[in-house]
Order: C-alpha cells, then structure tokens, then sequence
C-alpha cells in the first residue's frame, strides 16, 4: 500500500473504469485525469492511494482528510472510488486498503471514517459492514 504515483496513472484510471459504473463515465484519455492527479497531489489532505502486487497496480481508494467543526471539531478521513482488480478479488486486497487507510487516518488524527457507495454496489456494502462502517446516512449527489 502506498500513495500513487503519476506513473500508475493509467492502471489507476484502468481500475476505475473497469466496473459496470466506471465504464459509463471513465477511461479515455488522460490528460483530465492527469490535472486531477496533479490537484490533488498539491494537496496535502489528499491521498490516491494503490495496492501494489508483484509491481502492478492492484488496488486504488482516494483518501481524503476532512478538518470540520461538526461533533466537537472533529477530523474526518473520506474514502472514494474505491477499486480492485476484478480478477483478484477476495483476495484481502480490499482488506489491506482499508487497513492503510484506518492507520493513515488515525497518524493525521481523524476520528471518524466515512465513505459513500453507490446503490447498486450490494457487495461492496457487505464488505463495508465487515469492515466495521454502518449505513447510518442517506447521501445525495447534484450534478452541476
């Protein structure tokens, strides 16, 4: 597990762009995704982590840090896009994404981890609620 690099670009778009959801919005060129890379990787709150195995890029979540004042100033970690390859899948790649992520949360001094997940992902919810979360919102999404 490690912060992505702007080499494992093309393998982390891969990855998003793979699953039913993904295919509809992303893959393609490069270039909007390499401006994002590049936002985010001056931003010291955000984190395009990867799973690597045997030097492929395995795995992907963006972890971002989140300074609030809701629940007594508390410091939130947020996961998305949140991918495994396919063909590797039950693996504990999942698992150890979400384990790099709990530590990192806890060194930047988060409280509280959240993550939203599209409807349709029942697997995905299952796995979340092995991993501990608890479908305790309901979230909205606004196009703009």
């Amino acid at each position: 597990m490690r912060a992505g690099r702007i080499e494992d670009l093309e393998a982390i778009v891969g990855l998003l762009a793979h699953d039913g959801l993904g295919r509809g919005r992303d893959g393609g060129d490069l270039a909007p995704y390499a401006a994002a890379f590049a936002r985010m990787v001056a931003d010291r709150n955000q984190i395009q982590a990867v799973a690597e195995l045997g030097g492929q890029v395995v795995g992907t979540m963006q972890f971002t840090i989140i300074h609030g004042l809701s629940r007594r100033g508390t410091t939130r970690a947020q996961i998305e896009g949140v991918r495994t390859l396919s063909t590797l899948r039950g693996r504990g790649i999942g698992e150890q994404l979400f384990a790099w992520a709990f530590e990192t949360a806890r060194a930047k001094g988060a409280t509280l981890v959240q993550l939203t997940s599209d409807t349709s992902r029942g697997n995905a919810h299952r796995f979340y609620e092995r991993l501990g979360f608890v479908a305790s919102h309901t979230g909205f999404k606004k196009e703009l």
